[in-house]
């Protein structure tokens, strides 16, 4: 079901400081904004995996909630899976509450489904691919 981890998710308040030690580490930073989740994101990748850098575009984003209600840090973490749809049911019916009662389309263009962190222990997305 797990193909492995497609990246880890790191909320801050200015993405250009959230980015400068991956930066000065030697990484490169592509950067996205995902208008529909009011986010501006930096990709670093790290092998097969990534770390994704999350600025609010606005009040209203869920990121610009998160930071004040627990300040900068780990956000999430996102898992690949096959098939999205059919790890969703498979969880729903093993009574994990899921966010997304659909697929949606996230960073990269992928789908992707988020897993309450209250059934979670963290916030869990789940990304196709």
């Amino acid at each position: 079901m797990i193909r492995g981890i497609d990246h880890v998710a790191i909320a801050v308040k200015n993405i250009e400081d959230g980015c400068k030690i991956w930066k000065d580490l030697g990484f490169e930073v592509e950067y996205e904004v995902i208008e529909e989740q009011g986010v501006k994101v930096g990709i670093i990748h790290i092998g097969d995996s990534r770390i994704e850098i999350l600025e609010p575009l606005s009040e209203e984003s869920p990121i610009s909630k998160f930071l004040e209600k627990r300040g900068e840090g780990l956000h999430h973490l996102a898992v690949k899976v096959e098939n999205i749809e059919a790890t969703m049911k498979d969880l729903e019916e093993k009574g994990y509450r899921l966010i997304d009662k659909e697929p949606r389309i996230g960073a990269g263009g992928k789908k992707i489904a988020f897993v309450h962190p209250k059934s979670a222990k963290i916030l869990l997305e789940l990304v196709e691919g």
